[in-house]
């Protein structure tokens, strides 16, 4: 993101995400606003992200493992990328903000610890929360059956998944298999959104449909380029992240929003290690923040409103096997 972009664009983006998004805040659930602006709502890109946050509470602390209560600190691993709104830069090019680190923020708060966010890619994250590196994983992370048999999770947010395609492209709607035949599509590589894609074209090909041509590309930009270009027909990725592209550009459009599982509902969780116990410890911070009200309030600043669960539960049943 440039050093300087204007904020009014931010702020006409997430006035559109609200109509946009099966993901929006409800309307008597503002956006947090920087300042007022006729019209639209000021969203805060700063550094200083004044978050929202809660309190300690002694008894969900005393849960967290020795080894990572030790130095004090939540050391949390998160996507390096720019998928606003869950996770991307502010206006220093630097700093981390969005809904995951003001989730994690909370739950650090319930903990008694000191939030320390560690950016780094999608596959390094696997691999640095598996072997103890990142004490817990917030990055849009869904909950699979695979996965479990490696890490433990605490759930925190619903997963969906949204079709977004050029205004004028000529797709009006995606809903099933059947609407992708033939089209060349995006996704990103090593996700959940892949594996239901993989799925639907093996469903296309198996009722004589023409297959998907499949591209990816390593960055957000390339593909968002790729698609006011001609060169892609939609992309299929989280969609709180394909409604905020589509209301900042102007020129694309949410045209289905699917489960994270395709035709299964799914969940977004906090990942840990397998078998240390701090699972139980994230979950109990959830719940805790659920109920003081401090976990709607950061979902509602966002848009992700629709998104909320009523529970964080540890380990619950994932989307099936492939």
């Amino acid at each position: 993101m440039s050093r300087n972009r204007p904020r009014r664009v931010v702020a006409l983006a997430l006035t559109a995400l609200l109509a946009l998004a099966a993901c929006g805040a409800p309307d008597d659930e503002p956006v947090a606003t920087t300042g007022e602006q006729a019209g639209s709502t000021v969203i805060n890109t700063s550094p200083d992200q004044k978050r929202i946050r809660s309190t300690k509470v002694d008894a969900i602390a005393a849960k967290v493992p020795a080894a990572v209560a030790a130095d004090g600190r939540l050391n949390v691993g998160i996507s390096a990328g720019t998928t606003p709104p869950l996770y991307f830069r502010a206006d220093d090019d630097r700093t981390l903000i969005g809904a995951e680190p003001d989730i994690a923020q909370l739950v650090a708060d319930v903990l008694g610890l000191e939030l320390d966010l560690q950016p780094t890619s999608w596959d390094n994250l696997f691999l640095a929360v598996r072997s103890g590196q990142n004490e817990v994983g917030f990055s849009n992370i869904t909950v699979t059956e695979e996965r479990k048999d490696i890490y433990d999770f605490a759930t925190y947010r619903v997963d969906s998944l949204g079709w977004e395609v050029r205004i004028d492209g000529g797709i009006d709607k995606i809903e099933k298999p059947a609407d992708i035949a033939g089209l060349n599509v995006s996704v990103g590589s090593g996700t959940n959104q892949e594996e239901v894609l993989l799925r639907w074209d093996a469903q296309n090909k198996a009722a004589g449909l023409a297959p998907v041509n499949i591209t990816y590309y390593q960055t957000s930009t390339d593909y968002q380029l790729a698609l006011l270009s001609g060169r892609i027909d939609a992309y299929f990725g989280p969609n709180p992240s394909v409604a905020y592209h589509a209301a900042v550009s102007g020129k694309t459009k949410v045209v289905g929003i699917v489960p994270g599982g395709g035709e299964v509902p799914a969940q977004i969780a906090a990942m840990t290690q397998k078998g240390n116990g701090f699972a139980e410890a994230l979950s109990a911070a959830l719940n805790a923040v659920i109920q003081d009200g401090t976990y709607a309030q950061v979902l509602a600043r966002w848009g992700l409103g629709d998104e909320a669960i009523p529970t964080s539960q540890v380990n619950p049943p994932g989307l099936p096997r492939s």
